[in-house]
């Protein structure tokens, strides 16, 4: 069985979390935890945080497992519950390499401050460009419906010029570009861009 959840769930996840800790963890949601958390999407199946500082990692990790967590894949971490949470280190998403740091101005918003956990949410663009890189028939439904919801927010030139030079960084670099054409053939059937 799949278990979801809800933006409610996923603070109510990260406060019990926040009760362990002495000290200060920022976490940063992306993919469908942060589309949730942007009421883009009423629930997810699996947690994606991205932990940005190293040290923040290692530490939170270390209280996850006094916590009960064992790994249950390549990034993530589970306790039995039906729930997955999938912890990114530094500024990557699976094998996606960001540009840079989710911490730095502008590439993240505000979410909750805990006590001891910063919750945020990483920029649009970023979400999308990560979730392109996939390209699962998800990610595409995930990415066009966040481009719906936030559009009025976005400069559709400043996505492409972000996506195209994360991309030339990527092994996979003609792969992920075809992603990218494909998703602005779904935006002009949409009406979004000519």
């Amino acid at each position: 069985m799949k278990y979801r959840i809800d933006k409610e769930g996923l603070l109510d996840r990260i406060s019990a979390w926040d009760a362990f800790l002495k000290r200060k963890v920022h976490l940063i949601a992306c993919g469908g935890t942060a589309l949730t958390l942007l009421n883009v999407k009423p629930s997810t199946k699996d947690i994606d945080l991205m932990v940005p500082n190293l040290d923040e990692y290692e530490y939170l990790v270390s209280i996850l497992k006094q916590l009960g967590y064992k790994s249950a894949s390549g990034w993530g971490w589970e306790r039995g519950d039906g729930f997955i949470f999938d912890l990114f280190r530094g500024k990557s998403i699976h094998t996606t390499e960001l540009l840079e740091s989710p911490l730095e101005k502008g590439n993240h918003f505000l979410v909750k401050e805990f006590d001891r956990i910063y919750l945020g949410v990483l920029n649009y663009y970023d979400i999308i460009i990560s979730k392109l890189f996939r390209a699962t028939a998800i990610d595409m439904d995930d990415c066009l419906s966040l481009f719906r919801d936030k559009k009025k927010n976005m400069d559709f030139k400043q996505l492409e010029r972000r996506f195209k030079e994360t991309a030339s960084f990527d092994v996979s670099e003609d792969k992920v570009n075809k992603n990218f054409k494909h998703f602005l053939k779904i935006l002009e059937k949409e009406g979004f861009y000519q």
